[in-house]
């Protein structure tokens, strides 16, 4: 059996039907995906519906809710979470439901996302979207910051994480830099497995589903399909 940890999909189904035959995912192995599901790619009902397909025969997927599938779930709410939904990837999202508005969407989708838990720990793994308010006696407390949170490497509580790692996508990086700190997790005890697959062509080093292959702590790196 193996285990993989994989983010930031955003639509891109042709990459992550690839990335999952390069793995040679099956039914022994599990899958934790770590949020961001959906827009900016051309393809986030794919995405869902490939996720629902593989858990209906029996595979072991688990997915994390993102910042991108919390802005569906709030786009509901107001003209101006709307607005800003469909100026964040929102508009591909539609397309890809071949929707008019947010109300084409069968309901079953914000169904699937709000169910999504924001954070997941597996043996010496924490896996959440973004990153970890340390500046709680419990960060696992604040779900924005696990859908949110940037730029919190230097904040981190040793003696509550103990000897866990914590895996999250949310900040893209070039391809290099994620290998660079693969090298350091076990001492940093973090590792950003987002290679902005949705940024090829827009970002140097950038273009890449990453995985990790928990337990090895080995990186497959899949190019963009979809663009």
């Amino acid at each position: 059996m193996n285990r993989y940890a994989i983010s930031d999909i955003h639509g891109c189904l042709k990459t992550f039907e690839s990335l999952l035959k390069l793995i040679d995912f099956s039914k022994n192995d599990e899958l934790y995906l770590l949020g961001d599901l959906i827009d900016r790619g051309p393809n986030s009902k794919g995405v869902i519906d490939l996720i629902w397909k593989l858990q209906k025969s029996g595979h072991i997927v688990c997915c994390l809710r993102g910042n991108h599938d919390q802005m569906m779930l709030e786009a509901r709410r107001n003209y101006e979470s709307l607005t800003r939904w469909l100026e964040h990837g929102g508009e591909q999202t539609l397309y890809s439901f071949d929707a008019q508005s947010i109300s084409g969407i069968p309901e079953k989708y914000f169904e699937f996302i709000d169910d999504m838990p924001t954070s997941i720990e597996l043996d010496a793994y924490l896996f959440v979207h973004a990153g970890l308010n340390f500046a709680l006696q419990n960060p696992l407390q604040d779900e924005h910051a696990m859908m949110w949170q940037r730029n919190w490497y230097n904040q981190i509580n040793y003696d509550w994480l103990g000897n866990r790692v914590i895996i999250h996508g949310h900040t893209p990086l070039p391809k290099n830099e994620i290998s660079a700190m693969q090298k350091t997790m076990t001492k940093q005890q973090y590792l950003d497995i987002d290679g902005g697959c949705v940024h090829k062509g827009n970002r140097a080093g950038q273009g890449f589903l990453c995985c990790l292959v928990l337990g090895e702590n080995q990186l497959i790196f899949e190019k963009n399909r979809d663009f």
